[in-house]
């Protein structure tokens, strides 16, 4: 019997699958884009288990398995045993019986891993605090659609060192990148949390407007991620000079991309007249989360496909 396969962090998988589901994404959105059926993945269940809020992740995955010819179950901990004090370990064994692949969005990395560790199909990981890899490779995948390989480039993260960043980072490692973090003192990238071997991938600035400098993107996230509200009238007094402003963006490359994973808090982390300018993507993003999740749908349920 052939090795799981799970999805729980970007570098959970190689270069060349990486790159592979990129050449599937496309595959999939232009039969998509053109009306053509593609159900490969018909009389196959996801069940998606949800114990943070989602529109985008929910929305992605159902739609994607359900245009793969498949169907999805939406569970929130709230409403099944998970919520009452089943140990995960024991929901991993029967949800995993019951279908053909499991999406989680949840706060801890742990808990996903433990549910990955007693589940007999593959699990995704949909968000956790620590990660968020189907974001980046729908991000990733929106620069090669817009600009070619990604190999070589300048990515600038500003704000906070969150799930998103620690993401960006291990795909920076991986796939050959450069990161440019420029963070407020106290909210700094920690190795081990983002998952990386070392710091060679990325470069540390004070001052944000030194990180967009020759950037090809320019990227960003909420100041305050799910999970920490408590801390949120603190992070905006520590954020201040962190948005993502025209003044910011006019020091990166002249076509430079701005991206978001959204929801986005305009006058924020992010001006208006950025996200809403010509060098935002932030919309392509989000849809491309669809296909780029279809992709990995389809190569953790049936491998590498060479359909042309």
């Amino acid at each position: 019997m052939d090795q799981i396969k799970h999805f729980l962090k970007f570098n959970d998988l190689s270069v060349d699958i990486i790159n592979d589901l990129f050449d599937r994404s496309k595959w999939i959105k232009d039969r998509y884009k053109n009306y053509k059926k593609y159900w490969p993945l018909e009389d196959r269940l996801l069940v998606m288990i949800f114990e943070k809020a989602s529109t985008r992740t929910r929305l992605s995955f159902e739609s994607g398995m359900r245009q793969l010819g498949g169907s999805a179950i939406y569970l929130n901990t709230r409403d099944s045993q998970l919520g009452r004090g089943e140990p995960v370990e024991d929901a991993a064994q029967v949800i995993s019986r019951m279908c053909d692949v499991v999406m989680i969005r949840t706060f801890e990395q742990k808990t996903i891993e433990k549910f990955a560790n007693n589940s007999r199909v593959s699990v995704i990981n949909g968000l956790t605090n620590q990660y968020h890899p189907c974001q980046i490779l729908a991000d990733i995948f929106t620069f090669i659609e817009k600009k070619g390989s990604i190999k070589g480039k300048t990515v600038a993260w500003i704000g906070d060192s969150n799930n998103v960043c620690n993401t960006w980072l291990q795909a920076a490692e991986l796939l050959d990148f450069t990161m440019h973090v420029s963070t407020p003192k106290g909210y700094e990238v920690e190795l081990e949390r983002a998952g990386l071997y070392n710091n060679e991938c990325f470069e540390v600035f004070e001052n944000p407007m030194d990180a967009v400098k020759g950037a090809d993107i320019v990227t960003t996230d909420v100041w305050t991620s799910m999970g920490f509200e408590t801390e949120n009238n603190e992070r905006i007094k520590d954020f201040l000079n962190w948005q993502v402003n025209a003044d910011m963006m006019a020091l990166a490359k002249k076509d430079a991309l701005f991206m978001h994973c959204l929801p986005a808090h305009r006058g924020e982390e992010v001006s208006a007249e950025v996200i809403d300018g010509s060098q935002s993507v932030v919309w392509e993003e989000a849809e491309n989360r669809l296909h780029v999740q279809k992709a990995l749908l389809e190569y953790l349920l049936l491998g590498k496909r060479n359909d042309k």
